[in-house]
């Protein structure tokens, strides 16, 4: 059910940047993909690791982190 969901939010993603018309639109939307990616790539590594409530932090934690590095890496 996750990776449905997962699989979801990344064609919505990519169909509003389809539909943008100004290259500001189309950034704004990437910027957008690129921070939401992160953060589930980063929530996936944090639920991995730690257990019980240490896995809840570390999963929020990996969150945060995972949407800064790729607004970071897409230069948003």
């Amino acid at each position: 059910m996750k990776k449905f969901g997962i699989l979801s939010a990344l064609g919505v993603m990519a169909l509003l940047q389809a539909c943008a018309t100004t290259p500001q639109q189309q950034r704004q939307v990437g910027c957008t993909g690129a921070g939401v990616a992160g953060a589930l790539a980063g929530a996936a590594v944090g639920n991995q690791l730690g257990g019980g409530s240490g896995r809840d932090i570390l999963t929020a934690g990996g969150a945060v982190a995972g949407g800064l590095a790729g607004n970071n890496a897409a230069g948003c």
